[in-house]
């Protein structure tokens, strides 16, 4: 099949003493989220949906919390690692449409700058990469501010 969709979710809670990286850009917050990683959500979301989609497992099979060669990494460095795995798999990605959940920070100012961090490491244009946000209106961790959760879907092509 020369098209393929696949489809991403992450979650993370949200604590104080961590910085606050969302789609490869550091975002000024109080609270910041808890991960072995960097903990950014939405490429960690976008890193599934381009691996599941490519029928290569998950982000977990990849880059396990258990190994400390991922401790502290800078997410856009798993993003760029799962990207290279569709590539040898002779896929490119047609376009990425992803929802972040949390309360606050609003991220709509960050937005071209995510954009323009995932663009540039999937070699696509800043227009196929779609990122939107919701809140929960107060309901469940998300509303309470204990933790965020991104979706990502993804469109690959046989190069």
């Amino acid at each position: 099949m020369n098209i393929r969709i696949g489809f991403g979710v992450d979650f993370h809670q949200l604590v104080a003493g961590r910085d606050l990286w969302i789609g490869g850009v550091l975002i000024p917050h109080e609270k910041g989220a808890l991960g072995h990683s960097d903990a950014d959500v939405l490429l960690h979301a976008i890193c599934d949906a381009l691996l599941g989609a490519a029928c290569l497992g998950d982000i977990g099979v990849h880059f396990p919390d258990t190994n400390n060669e991922f401790k502290n990494i800078d997410s856009k460095i798993l993003l760029k690692r799962s990207y290279e795995l569709i590539k040898d798999q002779q896929y490119a990605v047609v376009n990425i449409d992803s929802t972040l959940c949390l309360e606050s920070p609003k991220i709509k100012t960050y937005v071209p700058a995510m954009q323009a961090v995932i663009a540039g490491i999937l070699d696509i244009g800043i227009t196929d990469i779609s990122i939107k946000a919701t809140t929960t209106e107060k309901m469940g961790f998300v509303g309470r501010e204990e933790g965020l959760v991104a979706y990502a879907t993804v469109l690959l092509q046989k190069a």
